[in-house]
């Protein structure tokens, strides 16, 4: 029986389908002239399968390492996680403060600064600003943006959106973290220091799900994996093993 304060994820029988519509570009007289003559181009829209009836429990002390090919659903089974995707069918039960660090700079406002888009980012979280004022400097002074902390987000680089993003929400301190492909931007400095801060979190958190097709972090800081395939689990066990299946291109 699971603890009342227990921190968990549980996905029963999840699936996810997205419609994509097509975005044709046609002129005004063109589309009226299809419209009289009934002419129709091509499927309005499309379906995709982007998870298939995954069943999965995360529990307290599991630093859950997802790899796959391109379009195999580990980016969906993390939003879905993070319930920024509500599933299509299947039942997710979750407990524990969440904080999904998903794409770089997610919900930022570019017109506001840096500083702005801290206190931002912490109302999205359930933080007040008296709470938030006490972090800013350390989220600066992490991210290396003390001097840009009054520029608007869309005058930065991706690198410099990326490292507020990450200091952000290590600085919040949460008892779920979703992480996808967290090291891809940024140089040596900074994903070193990155890497430093994340593994002191990790210690300090409950739940780590981190998506990376860099096999070397997924060995470093999980004690299990799940290979994706088609939008469905594939393997599920340590990560080693779970690593070379997927290098091996065949899953048990």
């Amino acid at each position: 029986m699971t603890a009342v304060n227990e921190r968990f994820i549980q996905l029963d029988d999840v699936s996810l389908r997205f419609r994509i519509y097509a975005t044709q570009n046609r002129s005004i007289k063109e589309t009226v002239v299809n419209l009289l003559l009934r002419r129709q181009y091509g499927k309005p829209s499309t379906e995709v399968q982007a998870l298939r009836g995954v069943t999965l429990a995360v529990g307290e002390g599991q630093r859950l390492g997802i790899i796959g090919d391109n379009g195999a659903g580990k980016s969906s089974l993390l939003k879905v996680m993070a319930r920024i995707y509500p599933p299509t069918s299947g039942r997710i039960e979750r407990r524990g403060f969440l904080v999904p660090l998903l794409e770089i700079g997610i919900g930022f406002n570019g017109e506001l600064s840096g500083v702005e888009n801290i206190y931002l980012t912490g109302a999205i979280m359930g933080f007040g600003r008296a709470e938030m004022k006490q972090r800013v400097d350390p989220i600066l002074d992490f991210a290396e943006l003390r001097e840009h902390a009054d520029t608007p987000v869309k005058y930065y680089s991706s690198g410099m959106a990326q490292r507020l993003a990450f200091s952000v929400a290590t600085e919040i301190d949460p008892e779920i973290l979703l992480l996808d492909e967290v090291f891809s931007v940024g140089d040596i400095h900074w994903i070193e220091k990155a890497k430093a801060r994340m593994q002191a979190l990790i210690d300090r958190s409950s739940i780590l799900v981190l998506v990376s097709h860099q096999m070397e972090l997924i060995e470093q800081y999980c004690n299990r994996a799940i290979w994706m395939q088609g939008g469905r689990i594939a393997m599920d066990g340590p990560p080693p093993e779970v690593v070379a299946a997927y290098r091996g291109g065949a899953a048990r």
